[in-house]
This record gives structure tokens, sequence and C-alpha cells, in this order.
């Protein structure tokens, strides 16, 4: 069996009783709020929970109360923390990519009006995600940072949050089976946390690749081009007019061997 219906978690959905339920969202207090609401409409047969980031104590008991006052606590099946608040763009590339991108944006850390409560936030959802990360990567890493900048407050929030993790054996995210020597292993990765203010020339530079051309000429996201295309005109009684356009997309995966030959060739060479 598969997934025979996707729908967003806020959109209106009409209650399906004899089919299980496989949440996948962040655990956000609108979020948590939604699908205890779902548990009191008793919209499933049962529901298996995945939370993107770690569910906190406090938003657990939130969702086992709701489950306990609807009688729906033999329906939640499963409750899984799957640590992926990241996005891998490539085999060889990872985004922090936040839901409110100005949250965690260079113009955020350095606003000269930014209170320490809003500056432990934005470090608090790097450090999250960069964990996430590592936990999935199965190693805990050598970390190296810049001194005095916000890069060394992320690198101290993260090895707090690794060793915190390390020392719970039982409940260890990198000593299990799966994960294979964990921290025992000698190769262990190097994270490198520098300030953008030590380099504040290289994002400005323009490379002449095709693949900044995409992003920079076509509305490309997330691996993602979207194309608008119209064919030739329409007759009405009004007149020609342009046919109405379509929208395409197309996704540039290491299954597009054209993408992956040129995305870094120079454009003088294609054109």
């Amino acid at each position: 069996m598969g997934i025979t219906l996707h729908l967003l978690l806020h959109s209106d959905r009409d209650p399906i009783p004899d089919v299980p339920a496989v949440y996948f969202v962040m655990p956000t207090e609108e979020n948590i709020d939604r699908m205890c609401q779902d548990l009191r409409n008793q919209l499933y047969e049962s529901y298996y929970l995945n939370f993107i980031s770690a569910i906190s104590r406090s938003k657990l008991e939130d969702i086992a109360n709701a489950a306990l006052a609807a009688s729906a606590v033999t329906q939640v099946a499963k409750v899984f923390d799957q640590y992926l608040n990241f996005i891998t763009l490539e085999d060889d590339m990872f985004v922090l990519c936040n839901q409110n991108k100005e949250l965690v944006s260079y113009r955020a850390i350095n606003r000269p009006d930014i209170t320490d409560t809003e500056m432990e936030t934005v470090m608090d959802t790097i450090v999250d995600s960069l964990f996430c990360f590592f936990v999935t990567l199965g190693a805990v890493p050598i970390i190296r940072c810049s001194r005095g900048t916000a890069a060394e407050m992320v690198a101290v929030k993260l090895d707090k949050k690794l060793r915190e993790n390390l020392r719970d054996a039982r409940n260890s995210l990198f000593t299990g089976d799966t994960l294979g020597a964990g921290q025992f292993s000698f190769q262990r990765p190097l994270l490198v946390l520098v300030d953008r203010n030590i380099d504040l020339a290289t994002p400005l530079h323009h490379t002449w690749t095709y693949q900044a051309l995409v992003h920079d000429v076509l509305d490309f996201h997330l691996n993602r081009v979207n194309l608008e295309e119209s064919s030739g005109v329409e007759n009405s009684p009004a007149g020609a007019r342009p046919k109405r356009k379509n929208k395409k997309s197309y996704d540039l995966t290491p299954v597009d061997k054209f993408w992956q030959k040129h995305k870094g060739s120079s454009c003088a060479i294609l054109f």
C-alpha cells in the first residue's frame, strides 16, 4: 500500500473514517492545534505522526490530552521524531531552509535593534537544523569556528546539544546499531562555521555558469523550474488576443543528465 491522497494540513479536509493518516509536519503551535482538532473531529481511522524536528514534551502532552478527550488514544498508532529539518538539494549540498527566511537571514542577525531573545531564537533555529543533519548523517562532527561572532554562538550551542545527547547512552541518537560506529569513528566530519562578515564580497560575485543563469532568469526554487508558455493567438469577438499561458514545472534532479553535465559549465561554452 502507498500514499493515495496528499493534502495540506491546514486545508479544508473531509472525514475519511476508514483510512489511516500519515502526518509529516513541523511541531509548531499552529500545527499541533490543527492535529488536535483532527483528533477531536475523528477525521481518520488511525494517526501516524511524523515530526520534522523533535517535538517538546509540553506539545506532546497537548496531543495526548486531545486524544484522551476525543477517546482516540488507541487511534494514535505511532509518533516519530524524524530529525529532517534541512533540505538536501544535491549529493554534496544541503540548506537550512526555514519557513520564515527572514528569521535566519544575515540581516536578522546583524540588525542593530535585535534583542537577546530574538538572537537566541535565531541561534536555536540554526542549531536545530544542524543537529538534525548530523543525526541523519549518523556522525558527531569536529566543530571549528571563528571566535567572537555569531558562528561561535552556534558552535557552542551545537556542541552542548551533541554532548547532552551522547551522555544519555540509552536514548542517544548516535550509538544505535543502524548508525554504525557513531562518535567512535575515526572518520568524523569537520564542521567549519564562519561568519559572513569575514567575507562579504563572495556573495556579490556573479558566476557565469548555466546554473547561475537559470537561477537569475527563470523561476527557480528548490531544484524546480516553473515556466509559463503561450502558443500563438486565439480569435475572439473582440479580435485576436494571446492565448492563455500554460504553466509547466521541471525538476532538475540527478536524473536530468543535461543538467548534471552542464550546470557548472560556462555559458560561453553552451551558447
